[in-house]
């Protein structure tokens, strides 16, 4: 099994927390000792004592009492990127300090897991971005698709992205957060014919869903392809 999972997103609000937070709980119920790390959240300052929502969640489905220091090294106010977040607070996020956030978890813990702030390509200062993060790290990625109208766009160019930095990438998981449409039929065939990046699986879950996600996760993942598969860098083919 692999030491760690980078999860991202084509989008914010795609479902990225849901789906950690489901891989967690089941990983934890097979008896694994389960790290998480929420590096940088944004949005908090809405929030009773500035608390991160999704870290707090992660920590939950993880059965961690670790504290949330530990889980969520940057918490800022503004519901922004996180390099415009932290500009606006005057605080400069440091790579350093999440990787050493990172490298205790591992430690610790079988599996560690990471969730990145919105896409792959959201910046964290200057031209450092998730997808260096993710790099930094050395994780493989899982990128969570909001199966939508433009999602094909958006995945492609994601995996795109990945493989012009050399991420390996595990595979993706439709999520069908959004209203229903056309699209949402057809995404999975269609990016089944344009990359060779393999689809994981297929949930249903929206914001406003009320669900636990160790149970909607859990039996829609592939879990060996997630966890035993290949680690190779595959690039998307067509458009």
């Amino acid at each position: 099994m692999m030491a760690g999972l980078f999860i991202t997103g084509t989008d914010t609000g795609v479902g990225k927390t849901f789906v950690a937070r489901g891989i967690a709980a089941a990983l934890r119920a097979r008896g694994r000792r389960v790290g998480v790390l929420k590096p940088i959240e944004t949005g908090c300052g809405g929030a009773i004592d500035r608390q991160p929502a999704d870290a707090l969640a992660l920590r939950a489905a993880a059965g961690s009492n670790l504290p949330l220091e530990r889980i969520c090294p940057y918490r800022l106010d503004a519901p922004l990127a996180p390099d415009a977040a932290a500009r606006l607070e005057d605080v400069r996020i440091d790579p350093a300090v999440i990787a050493a956030a990172f490298g205790v978890l591992e430690q610790d813990h079988d599996v560690t897991l990471v969730e990145g702030a919105g896409g792959l390509l959201v910046p964290i200062l200057d031209r450092y971005t998730m997808a260096d993060l993710a790099r930094d790290l050395d994780l493989p990625l899982l990128v969570v698709v909001d199966s939508k109208l433009g999602a094909i766009n958006h995945t492609l160019l994601t995996l795109e992205a990945a493989a012009a930095r050399k991420l390996t990438v595990r595979g993706y998981v439709l999520n069908h957060a959004s209203a229903a449409d056309e699209a949402a039929a057809t995404n999975a065939s269609v990016l089944a014919r344009c990359t060779d990046v393999a689809c994981l699986g297929s949930i249903n879950w929206a914001p406003s869903a009320e669900r636990d996600p160790g149970t909607v996760v859990a039996p829609a993942i592939d879990w060996n392809l997630l966890f035993t598969g290949k680690d190779e860098h595959r690039r998307p083919t067509g458009a």
